[in-house]
């Protein structure tokens, strides 16, 4: 189960669809993997907040993913995402802000699956892995070659 809660309305205000935008990608990135995972979109400074309080970086990120414990199953994690930065780097990398969305909800939920890109092999199946999702949903490469990298996640 994917549940969305819109903490700040200027996602609804900008993508009126942003719940099904959300839901189809966690769907799609989950795949056959059974659990529950939250997502929060929210505004820059919640974000801010908490990207502070738990991982010592004082600033908004586009999203940040914080795994369950695996003792906590069905639940797999939580995905938060900030409007603003979101919105600006859609806008700088010329894309729509749905399919930003579905790129970062992806990429979160790979997070919560264990996926990681701190090492560069880690990084090209993680980013492989996005791409064939992504390509599944109609969304574009979002590695291109003048493609930003995706935040703090």
């Amino acid at each position: 189960m994917i549940e969305v809660e819109i903490e700040d309305e200027a996602w609804s205000a900008a993508l009126p669809d942003v719940e099904a935008v959300v839901d189809r990608a966690a769907c799609a990135a989950l795949g056959a993997v059974e659990g529950d995972i939250v997502i929060l979109l929210t505004d820059d400074e919640s974000v801010r907040d908490i990207n502070a309080r738990f991982r010592d970086r004082d600033r908004p990120t586009n999203v940040l993913s914080f795994p369950a414990a695996a003792s906590a199953f069905p639940h797999l994690g939580d995905l938060t995402l900030a409007f603003g930065v979101c919105a600006r780097e859609a806008e700088e990398q010329g894309k729509t802000l749905a399919d930003h969305l579905s790129h970062l909800t992806v990429h979160g939920v790979l997070h919560l699956l264990g996926r990681d890109h701190e090492e560069d092999a880690e990084a090209e199946q993680m980013e492989a892995e996005e791409r064939s999702i992504l390509a599944s949903l109609g969304v574009a490469d979002p590695y291109t070659a003048d493609e930003h990298p995706v935040g703090d996640l």
